[in-house]
């Protein structure tokens, strides 16, 4: 496959198209089925273009990223199983259960995890009970 930067000659518009070889658009020029998609003129040519160098540097620099991504997403996949195994969920009750177990010290349980908006979290502060937010990864892995 190769791709060319077309011009229209009649409206001046610019445009990519993809071909399977430049053989391909030729032959497609020659027999006029090259057709500006604004003004349905067939005389549409080539036009000056770069070429798609790869560059190594960047390349290397982007990989790097992706590692330091995957391992910042391992670390936060780690914690949640570790949260999941050893709390409680209580979804959007939160603010609720971390209040219950606080002022309630007969109150025997394990920690909580959950649902909480950051005016939960400033109130339950306030209150002088530790919650703390997490980052969260879904386990889909798309």
């Amino acid at each position: 496959m190769i791709k060319y930067k077309l011009a229209c000659k009649k409206c001046e518009t610019t445009f990519d198209s993809w071909f399977a070889s430049s053989k391909e658009f030729e032959k497609l020029k020659k027999k006029r089925l090259l057709v500006c998609h604004i003004c349905n003129s067939t005389t549409v040519d080539k036009t000056l273009m770069s070429p798609s160098v790869r560059n190594i540097k960047k390349d290397a620099k982007n990989d790097l990223q992706l590692d330091k991504y995957k391992n910042f997403k391992n670390t936060i996949k780690n914690y949640q199983k570790f949260i999941k195994d050893n709390f409680k969920f209580v979804g959007k009750n939160f603010a609720y259960e971390a209040r219950s177990i606080h002022y309630n010290p007969k109150k025997k349980s394990k920690g909580v995890y959950g649902n909480a908006s950051k005016k939960d979290l400033a109130e339950l502060k306030e209150e002088g009970i530790d919650a703390q937010m997490i980052p969260w990864v879904e386990d889909k892995d798309n």
